[in-house]
């Protein structure tokens, strides 16, 4: 029952840093489920990030097997910042206002892990690398990501090496940019659906892809019904309008050709 010279659990997790990392501005009760909210959500992103660039790897050297698991734990994680919204909702409006203005102009848009998320996931608006400017480690981060193929990227160049036509997406060497829907690869994927039996394992990554974007949908939509509750059409703290900025985020498809493609079936 001695740890005093062996490693205890506490000293593996680190968990002296970790449970002092929550350091309330103000006075207000409910200030300290804010801050676990945004740290836990930001250490499940961090993991998110690490099995996403491991798909991708995975996809990259045709060893798709294991980036199934990867991306199932990719949307099982963003199951579970769903359900952290639950235990944000809990706070008023009224309990939010005691410690909003202690905020100053933070703001979870300024996360560059969630930005990450965005870019690897290949919604890659280079206009919102301004926000980590003044911090070069983050955006030098964010820009090693944008100069590589997105995951979605990666599907659609497999595709390419499995043979189907994808237009222009063979081509592209510009990965900055947001790629352009494209009908060739719609009618690529609309192949794998038509035979799954004979393309199994693009069939397979295929609704992986899917699987993850639908959880992170309901992520997004959560996020604005728990903003709209807390401080209705309120202007957000880092200056964006609040609700409508995340309401106009919930037209974003992530794997466009992969949702039109259960309409052509």
């Amino acid at each position: 029952m001695s740890f005093a010279d062996r490693m205890s659990y506490s000293d593996y997790l680190h968990l002296d840093q970790v449970l002092n990392a929550q350091v309330p501005i103000s006075t207000a009760h409910d200030e300290l489920l804010f801050i676990i909210q945004h740290q836990t959500s930001e250490l499940w992103m961090k993991l998110a990030i690490h099995e996403m660039a491991a798909a991708m790897r995975s996809i990259r050297d045709d060893r798709l097997e294991p980036s199934f698991k990867m991306l199932a734990r990719v949307a099982r994680i963003f199951e579970q910042l769903n359900s952290a919204w639950d235990v944000l909702r809990t706070m008023t409006p009224s309990e939010y206002t005691q410690f909003r203005e202690s905020l100053g102009q933070s703001s979870g848009f300024q996360s560059w892990q969630y930005r990450a998320v965005e870019y690897l996931a290949g919604n890659r608006n280079l206009a919102m690398l301004r926000p980590h400017a003044h911090r070069p480690e983050f955006s030098d981060k964010l820009e090693a990501i944008l100069a590589m193929p997105s995951l979605y990227d990666e599907a659609i160049l497999l595709l390419r090496r499995q043979g189907f036509d994808v237009g222009a997406d063979a081509q592209r060497t510009d990965w900055r940019e947001n790629r352009v829907e494209s009908e060739a690869v719609l009618a690529a994927w609309q192949a794998v659906y038509q035979d799954p039996e004979r393309h199994w394992m693009l069939y397979e990554l295929a609704e992986k892809l899917v699987d993850f974007e639908d959880y992170f949908r309901r992520w997004r939509f959560n996020h604005v019904t728990t903003v709209e509750r807390i401080i209705g059409l309120k202007r957000g703290t880092g200056g964006t309008s609040g609700a409508s900025y995340l309401r106009k985020m919930l037209d974003v498809e992530l794997f466009p050709e992969l949702w039109r493609v259960r309409t052509v079936l």
